[in-house]
């Protein structure tokens, strides 16, 4: 995975929850998805999407100098975050090593909620799928001209793992079903 490099710090999710346990109460912002949100997260994480995210309105309510923790999954979205905050010339994100992955792989507390709808990425990977092979299908019964459509999913799944962005997860993630945002039903320890 290559993410861009950034001028901020980091942290790891075992010294974080440290701070937190401390009695700090940082500024955690979690830039997933609603559902990737709902099904589990760090607890006082506020979520801000990141096709959601107006780094100007988020530093009006910030005081300089206080440290914002960025996490999303695994690191690559809440990298994309700290850039736009610095380009706004804003030094203060620290990203969370792992992002909510490093913190469950960690085993600390997280809130879990009912998971209702499925993973953005395994919801990329259905309609890929699907549409790839209806189009290999077509191409064969019907007229050779469909396998452009197997040759343009394919090129997508190019562009997304060179530039780390998938252009058909943003389609998706703009759907009804992953827009809503579940409340949580507790915070616990995964197993």
């Amino acid at each position: 995975m290559n993410m861009p490099e950034v001028k901020s710090r980091s942290i790891s999710p075992a010294v974080l929850s440290a701070s937190l346990c401390a009695g700090s109460t940082p500024k955690l912002l979690d830039v997933r998805t609603p559902p990737e949100y709902a099904s589990a997260h760090v607890p006082g994480a506020k979520l801000i999407p990141l096709n959601e995210l107006k780094i100007d309105a988020f530093l009006a309510q910030h005081k300089p100098g206080r440290p914002i923790y960025v996490l999303c999954q695994t690191g690559v979205r809440a990298t994309k975050a700290i850039e736009q905050f610095e380009r706004a010339g804003c030094d203060d994100c620290v990203l969370v090593e792992g992002g909510t992955q490093g913190w469950i792989d960690a085993g600390l507390p997280v809130h879990l909620g009912a998971r209702t709808v499925l993973p953005l990425m395994r919801q990329v990977q259905i309609a890929v799928g699907s549409l790839s092979t209806m189009g290999a299908v077509l191409a064969l019964a019907v007229n050779a001209w469909f396998a452009v459509l197997p040759l343009f999913l394919g090129c997508g799944l190019l562009f997304a793992g060179i530039t780390g962005t998938c252009g058909m997860a943003l389609v998706l993630a703009r759907l009804p079903w992953n827009r809503g945002q579940e409340t949580c039903s507790s915070c616990c320890t995964p197993e």
